[in-house]
C-alpha cells in the first residue's frame, strides 16, 4: 500500500529546516530551503558532490523544474536518484551495519577535506543499492561547513547509531539491534554499557568512545547546572584521529560465530540433491510463467531461491527471521556483486511497524514497495504449526502482499513438522494439503501444482483471485 502524495514532508525529513523530501505524481523530490541553500551550493562548488556520487557513496541528483510543496521557503528543488526499497537499520545484519558505519566514516572524512562536514551520522541516511549490494548515503542536506575548532555535531548520533549496536552484537547477541525499533534515534550509550560484558570495558576503543562518552553525557542530565562554557578548540589532525579510532574500533568488532540452527537449512534440510534440483527448477519454471517483475523470497534463509529471481534479472527482496542467515546472504551478494538481492531482517508474525512521531517517520514494511511476486518455500509449516496461524489467515495474508504466490506445502508426514509436532499436541486437524488447497482457494486460483520427487512436499504455482 503506497503512502498518499502531500505537501508535507516525508517520514524523517521533516525535522530538518533546511529541506524535506517529498512525494509528486509517484515521484521523490528534494526541496532546498532557504535555510539550506548555503550549505547546498558549497556541496556542489566544493567538489565535495562530484567526489561522493564519483565513487558510489551518494545519491546522485538532478535539477527539475518540479513546483516546491513549500514555495514560500524554496531556493530550489532536485530529484534523487531513487533508492529501489528503504529499508531500516533493525532490518540489517551485523555486516550490512557495520558497512553503513565504515561509509558514514569514509564520508565525513573527505568532507572535511573538501571543507565540510556531517551534521547527521544517522544510520537512517544510509541504504543499500539492490544492485550492487553496496550502501550509499541518501542525505544531500546532511552535510555543513567544516569548522576546525569545533567538536564534530554528529559524533554522539554516530556512536549510538552505530558503534553501540555493533559492539552490542559483537560482544553479546546479533538480537540486540532490534533496540533500534525502540530507540529510533541510537542506542543510549549508558544502556549499552550496562549491558556489554566485562570483557568488552578496554576492548577496541569502547571505553571511550562508549563509556566516558556516557559519563560526559550524563554529567549534566537531569540537573540545573549548566555546562561549561569553555570552548573546546580542536586541530584538523584531531578530527581525523578520531574518524581514524572510529574506523579501527569499528573494523576490530565482528560478528558472533554461534550460528542458530536455520543458518545452516540447507545443508542439514531432508531434500536430497534430486528433489533439491527439482525444486529449484519448478521454481525457475513458474516465476517466467507469472512474468513477475519483483520478487519478494519471506522465508529466504542465506538466498538460495532468491538467485533463481536475481538470475532472471529480477529485483529480489530476501527475508528471513534470523539475522545469522541474512549476514550469510548478504557475504554472498558482497560476493557475487550485480546480484539484485537486497536480504532483510523480518519476523512474518511481527514485521517492523510505523515508528516516531506520529508514527510516520519509518513506514511499516507492507507500506513501501509492494511485490508482484512473493515466495513462501518451506515457510508455510512454522506459520500454521509453530504460530498457530490458521490457513485461512495465512492465505488473505499473501493475497494482500502480491497477486503471484509460490508456496510449498509441506506434510504432517515430513521430518520438519515431525520435529515441530514432536514436542507439543498436534491441534491441527485442518493443517492437511487438502484443507491447504481450500483454505487458499479463497483468495487464489491454483495455476501449477507439482509434488516433488523424492520427497512429501507439493510446490504450487498461485493467482490471486
Amino acid at each position: 500500500m503506497a503512502r498518499k502524495e502531500s505537501k508535507e514532508p516525508i517520514g524523517g525529513s521533516f525535522r530538518d529546516p533546511e529541506g524535506f523530501v517529498f512525494q509528486r505524481k509517484g515521484k521523490i523530490y528534494r526541496q532546498i530551503n532557504q535555510a539550506g541553500k548555503d550549505n547546498f551550493n558549497l556541496l556542489h562548488s566544493s567538489g565535495l558532490y562530484e567526489h561522493l556520487t564519483n565513487n558510489n557513496w551518494l545519491t546522485p541528483h538532478s535539477q527539475t523544474k518540479q513546483v516546491a510543496a513549500q514555495p514560500k521557503n524554496s531556493y530550489k528543488v532536485i530529484q534523487p536518484e531513487e533508492i529501489f526499497f528503504l529499508s531500516y537499520p533493525y532490518e540489517w545484519s551485523f555486516s550490512q551495519l557495520k558497512d553503513a558505519a565504515l561509509l558514514t566514516l569514509d564520508i565525513q572524512e573527505a568532507a572535511i577535506k573538501h571543507g565540510m562536514s556531517l551534521k547527521d551520522a544517522s544510520a537512517y541516511n544510509v541504504q543499500f543499492d539492490i544492485e550492487s549490494s553496496s550502501p550509499i548515503f541518501i542525505d544531500t542536506l546532511s552535510f555543513e561547513l567544516f569548522e576546525t575548532e569545533k567538536p564534530w555535531t554528529a559524533y554522539r548520533q554516530f556512536c549510538q547509531h552505530f558503534l553501540a549496536p555493533l559492539a552490542l552484537m559483537a560482544y553479546s547477541d546479533q538480537r540486540f539491534l532490534q533496540l533500534m525499533r525502540t530507540n529510533i534515534d541510537g542506542i543510549p550509550l549508558d544502556l549499552a554499557w550496562k549491558i556489554l560484558p566485562s570483557k568488552a570495558i578496554f576492548g577496541n576503543g569502547l571505553f571511550t568512545h562508549i563509556y566516558l562518552h556516557a559519563k560526559a553525557q550524563a554529567a549534566y542530565a537531569g540537573s540545573n547546572e549548566k555546562r561549561p562554557t569553555r570552548r573546546i578548540s580542536m586541530t584538523l589532525n584531531q578530527h581525523l584521529g578520531i574518524l581514524d579510532g572510529l574506523r579501527r574500533s569499528i573494523s576490530k568488532l565482528n560478528q558472533r560465530s554461534d550460528l542458530t540452527e536455520w543458518a545452516n537449512y540447507y545443508s542439514e534440510t531432508n531434500y536430497d540433491d534430486i528433489a533439491f534440483k527439482e525444486k529449484k527448477e519448478l521454481v525457475g519454471k513458474y516465476l517466467k510463467l507469472s512474468k513477475a517483475q519483483t520478487v519478494w523470497d519471506v522465508g529466504g534463509n542465506t538466498g538460495e531461491f532468491s538467485r533463481i529471481a536475481s538470475q532472471q534479472g529480477l529485483p529480489t527482496i530476501s527475508f528471513d527471521i534470523d539475522p545469522n542467515a541474512i549476514e550469510a546472504n548478504y557475504i554472498l551478494t558482497k560476493q557475487e556483486q550485480s546480484t539484485n538481492i537486497l536480504p532483510l531482517v523480518l519476523d512474518l508474525t511481527n514485521p517492523s511497524p510505523n515508528l516516531g512521531w506520529n508514527n510516520e517517520e519509518r513506514i511499516s514494511i507492507y507500506e513501501r514497495k509492494s511485490p508482484d511476486m512473493i515466495f513462501a518455500l518451506a515457510l508455510i509449516h512454522h506459520m500454521a504449526i509453530s504460530n498457530n496461524l490458521p490457513l485461512e489467515r495465512l492465505a488473505s495474508f499473501f493475497s494482500k502482499l502480491a497477486p503471484w504466490l509460490i508456496i510449498e506445502f509441506v506434510p504432517k508426514s515430513d521430518s520438519q513438522v515431525k520435529r515441530l509436532l514432536s514436542s507439543r499436541t498436534d491441534i491441527f486437524p485442518e493443517y492437511t494439503i487438502e484443507g491447504f488447497k481450500r483454505a487458499f482457494a479463497t483468495q487464489f486460483e491454483i495455476k501449477e501444482s507439482q509434488e516433488i520427487l523424492n520427497s512429501d512436499r507439493t510446490l504450487f504455482l498461485m493467482k490471486r483471485k
